[in-house]
């Protein structure tokens, strides 16, 4: 491998979509409060920042281009970082609703959910007795009746129609038939190396939190691509963030951290920014003699078309 891939890259997940505002006061919700978390995110050290969008009023997901457009040109002026916008939007949304921003943008990078799945946090929804917006509590608790719809024919059509804008993909993988499931696309010729393979670990539904499971997923996807074609990434979902990540790279893998992954810093204890949890895994990471990316480093790692490509 080059000098470069063994420099780990952090990626910052701002705000997703699974977490509502009731669970953290610290959830980024308006165009500016993401703007400006993920602008602090990168300016702490995070290479990759992973975007989605929320109605600034309530704060729900929404997929409106119109409010993508309020903060992620700002976010492209004020940083290096390259900007990765979800083609998962949330389990609510149709294909066309998630594709409507990354259609426009023509970003560098998207995430892309490998595979059609349980997506759950409905337990969480019992422990939460006062809720900040009326949408909350039907929201969390719906996703206990509700797929998330990743099909094989929803997953070619934002290959191919990304794919040929130049963007490429951080393949989320929630369980190992993902991988078989990217390995498919791989030996139809509809992506190529270097892959961005993103292990989500501890979301209901998928891949529980074990530390054994980590090695499970990047042996099948040493075996499945060969270490050399792909840069293997891992989030922990809540508490399990810090702790599987840092394993991670111990493995030899690059790290997600943020507010869509984990609103925690420390147990029991808040997360007050998304560059409070950068810092921190940084500091980890430092601390183990690990190089961290700049993102000029992961656009060359990951084969990336360049910041100037995009059109916010």
């Amino acid at each position: 491998m080059s000098k470069t891939s063994k420099k780990v890259i952090i990626s910052c997940a701002v705000t997703g979509a699974t977490h509502v505002p009731s669970m953290s006061a610290y959830l980024p919700i308006t165009p500016a409060q993401i703007r400006d978390q993920a602008i602090e995110a990168a300016e702490a050290g995070a290479a990759i920042i992973h975007l989605h969008a929320r109605d600034p009023v309530d704060g729900r997901p929404t997929p409106d281009p119109a409010v993508f457009r309020q903060f992620v040109p700002d976010i492209a002026k004020a940083t290096d970082a390259v900007i990765n916008i979800t083609t998962g939007g949330s389990t609510r949304m149709t294909l066309a609703e998630r594709l409507a921003y990354p259609r426009l943008l023509q970003p560098e990078m998207c995430s892309l959910n490998m595979g059609s799945m349980n997506f759950s946090i409905h337990p969480v929804a019992a422990k939460i007795t006062d809720w900040r917006y009326g949408w909350e509590k039907d929201y969390v608790e719906g996703m206990e009746d509700t797929i998330f719809k990743n099909t094989f024919s929803d997953i070619k059509q934002i290959m191919l129609e990304l794919g040929a804008q130049g963007t490429r993909f951080e393949f989320e993988c929630y369980d190992v038939s993902h991988l078989y499931n990217l390995a498919h696309f791989v030996e139809q010729g509809l992506v190529k190396a270097p892959f961005f393979i993103q292990a989500a670990f501890g979301i209901l539904g998928g891949i529980g939190a074990d530390p054994e499971n980590m090695s499970v997923m990047r042996a099948t996807a040493d075996r499945l691509f060969g270490r050399e074609n792909y840069h293997f990434s891992v989030l922990g979902a809540g508490r399990h963030q810090l702790s599987l990540v840092t394993m991670a790279a111990i493995l030899g893998g690059n790290v997600r951290v943020g507010l869509e992954d984990s609103v925690y810093i420390a147990k029991g204890v808040k997360a007050e920014s998304n560059a409070q949890q950068v810092r921190k895994i940084r500091h980890i990471l430092e601390e183990l003699s690990f190089d961290i990316a700049t993102p000029a480093e992961a656009r060359e790692m990951l084969g990336l078309k360049g910041g100037d490509k995009i059109s916010p």
